[in-house]
Parts: C-alpha cells; structure tokens; sequence
C-alpha cells in the first residue's frame, strides 16, 4: 500500500540516466507479471538512448524522461475470452506496465504511464511488425520538480462507498 500510495504522474526529470541495474529490475517486474493464460503477449521496447527518444517524441511527450519503455501486445500470442471473444492483450499489456510502474517507485525512480500517443508513428519509427500494437509507454527516471505527497489520495480519490458494492450494485 506504502508503494501504491508513494506513486505518482511524474512530468518533470533530473537528466541522470537509470542504472542498468534498475532498469534490469524494472523489467524483471514485467517479466513475472500475471496475464491472462500466461501466454504472455507483451513485448518491451526499452529505449534510453538519445535517437530512439527523439523517435518517440514524434508520437508522445515523455517529459523528458531519461528511459522509456514501449509496452507492446503481441497479437499472436494473446489469449481471448472463448464466451465473448474479448481480446485481452490490452489487459495483460497494462498490468505489465503497472508491475513496472510500482517496481520504479519502489526503486527510487518516477514514472508516467502515457496513452496519449500516436501509435501509427511508434509501429513506424521503431518498424513493428503487424501483429505487435504499442499499449502504452512508461517513462522513468529521476524525478524533479514538485514531489506528490503520499496522503494526496484522501483529497483527490472518490471515497471507497462511491465506487465499491457489495453483493448487487
């Protein structure tokens, strides 16, 4: 809970790069995290050199983080809901993200899940192949600018009666 609460949208960073042993963490957090069937239809694109981060900045605005991580679905490899026919990718692509996300706060580092991005420029800047659909971009680093206070969710958060039932809604 101490992590959940210690996270937030950071918009602002230091220019210190994130170590390779961070960043090595960071993903093994993707790596294990949950998805649906265990197939595992993600695929990271890290990218932290100066020329890829000058591609993703054609499609999204990482705020001038150090490190970004494109969270791509594979869609040859996800698994569909057999009553509806519902494709999952998506799902499993974004509790990746947030393993990584929370796995970065609890390293000392800060993040911003990004969704707002043109997707066509990333399958084209970084030649994705078909079945690969960019989810989302996480970007990391050292952040600067004004730090989030960890009890700002009683403020800004619906209380749990607004958004739990029990039972029936």
């Amino acid at each position: 809970m101490e992590i959940a609460k210690k996270r937030y949208a950071v918009r602002e960073y230091q220019g210190k790069k994130v170590e390779k042993e961070k960043l090595a963490t960071i993903l093994e957090a993707g790596r294990v995290a949950p998805t649906a069937h265990n197939k595992q239809p993600q695929k990271l694109i890290v990218v932290q050199e100066s020329e890829g981060l000058v591609k993703i900045q054609k499609a999204a605005n990482v705020y001038g983080a150090p490190l970004a991580i494109i969270i791509c679905g594979d869609h040859n490899k996800f698994w569909k809901r057999p009553l509806d026919g519902k494709d999952v990718v998506d799902i499993d692509a974004s509790i990746v993200t947030d393993h990584m996300m929370l796995q970065a706060t609890d390293l000392g580092l800060g993040s911003v899940w990004i969704c707002n991005f043109e997707a066509s420029v990333i399958k084209t800047e970084f030649h994705l192949p078909d079945n690969l659909e960019p989810i989302n971009i996480l970007a990391i680093g050292y952040g600067g600018g004004k730090i989030e206070p960890a009890d700002r969710h009683d403020k800004t958060r619906h209380p749990l009666n607004d958004i739990v039932a029990y039972e029936k809604l």
